[in-house]
């Protein structure tokens, strides 16, 4: 008896001018969302809305000792609507045992180009007695590093296509493989680089329905070798898979939808008032002017407040109107680091729940913070939107500006790094005032 389970979900938005994409995502053992987007094109002067509509159809099998069990809650069939829930749920999986899942797709209307990406998490479970005499790690996994795997191109029967392995190893390793994103191709051709690959374009008319698009199937093929030992016992993990269709007219390929996203905005006025629910932040970190002295008066700090802020000294005027790099860390554990141009400082803080921000203050002064870079949990994310923001004053007052990063509790759970440069200019008849030239790092 074959596992057998389909899924594909729509959802339309009108983007005029910016082309088609689709995306599909599924997990084994979790639930599955997909977004559409249609293209408007003009004829005889009339706005007429395409589509592109992405459906992927999924087949599982399990094989334990020789026989074919399954687990999903259905067989095959085409699911177009509703995300679907847990597709490949497997409990008492042995040394020995094996399986695949194929995931195939349908394309309605427009050639696109495929990319899939994928992640996977792993759990311990606590230690039997004979897990524990040959694992001194109890707090990590092994399944994944033992389940030996393959993802490759196949046709609709699961069978491989000749030279059509896209990765192999571990099952850690292959999903590993595609957790950045990697672009399909629509001939099945392995190891092609962004912009390199074939477009999905092969057209099928079905008797009895509406045509679609479609090229080489993705099949996964995993095995638990039977030497293999009581190491995974109680193990457990879970893998998620996405694949997004782009539209290939107007397009090169190169363009990876996988990579994570943070929109960012920019404003006038403190972030930690304009932008957070409480209008406070749980801690911050701060390059200022101060005295611009060897000693004295900080120019450097992160704390969860002033008071109790880590500190040291920065001298500016070797670097005024040049710029700086600098970093926030927060290492996921309740500690932060801070370093401008070299000069560190750390301290303990709050677990971040929210938002993160930059402000610039200036008076008879330019602040400029530019180049900003996201890294959350090890993975650089693409900013859409501002990645600079400045302040300046020639006058009475100070101007204060902000860029607000809008992330949210999970993506600041673990750890995260803000980078970027900082450029100071101060006037010659600035006051001095140790709060007027600054630039702070708020976390809500």
């Amino acid at each position: 008896m074959d596992d057998n389970n389909n899924f594909g979900l729509s959802r339309r938005q009108m983007l005029g001018g910016l082309g088609m994409i689709g995306v599909a995502s599924a997990g084994a053992g979790l639930g599955t969302t997909a977004y559409f987007s249609d293209e408007e094109s003009f004829t005889d002067n009339t706005l007429t809305a395409g589509s592109l509509d992405l459906r992927v159809v999924y087949e599982a099998s399990y094989d334990s000792d020789g026989a074919v069990e399954n687990t999903a809650d259905s067989a095959m069939g085409t699911q177009d609507g509703d995300p679907a829930g847990m597709f490949y749920e497997l409990d008492d999986v042995k040394p020995g045992d094996s399986g695949h899942v194929e995931f195939c797709f349908e394309i309605v209307d427009n050639p696109s180009y495929v990319w899939a990406c994928g992640d996977l998490s792993q759990q311990e479970n606590g230690m039997t007695e004979p897990e524990s005499a040959v694992d001194d790690t109890p707090d990590l996994g092994e399944l994944g590093e033992s389940i030996v795997a393959s993802l490759a191109y196949c046709d609709e029967d699961g069978e491989p296509l000749a030279d059509g392995e896209i990765a192999s190893g571990s099952l850690v390793d292959v999903v590993a493989a595609i957790t950045g994103g990697a672009p399909l191709d629509g001939e099945g051709v392995a190891g092609v680089a962004p912009g390199d690959q074939a477009e999905y374009s092969e057209v099928v008319e079905p008797e009895d329905g509406p045509s679609y698009i479609t090229g080489p199937c993705v099949c996964l093929f995993w095995e638990v070798p039977t030497n293999v030992g009581n190491e995974i016992q109680t193990d457990s993990l879970t893998m998620d898979f996405e694949f997004h269709a782009i539209q290939s007219r107007h397009n090169d390929g190169t363009a990876n939808p996988c990579e994570p996203t943070v929109t960012t905005e920019t404003g006038e006025g403190f972030a930690k008032q304009q932008e957070f629910a409480t209008e406070q932040e749980t801690s911050f970190a701060r390059g200022r002017f101060g005295n611009d002295g060897p000693s004295g008066s900080w120019e450097v700090a992160v704390g969860p407040d002033v008071g109790s802020a880590d500190t040291a000294n920065y001298e500016w005027t070797p670097v005024l109107g040049n710029p700086v790099p600098f970093s926030y860390t927060y290492d996921g554990g309740g500690n932060a680091s801070f370093t401008l141009d070299g000069v560190n400082v750390d301290e303990g803080i709050p677990a971040p729940s929210g938002k993160l921000a930059i402000t610039t203050k200036a008076d008879e002064a330019s602040v400029s913070v530019a180049n900003l870079a996201l890294d959350l949990d090890g993975t650089p994310v693409t900013l859409s939107g501002p990645d600079a923001v400045s302040a300046t004053n020639d006058g009475s007052g100070r101007e204060v500006t902000y860029l607000v990063f809008n992330t949210d509790a999970a993506d600041v759970a673990n750890a995260f790094t803000i980078s970027g440069d900082v450029t100071v200019d101060v006037q010659g008849d600035y006051s001095g005032s140790e709060e007027g030239v600054a630039f702070d790092i708020s976390v809500e």
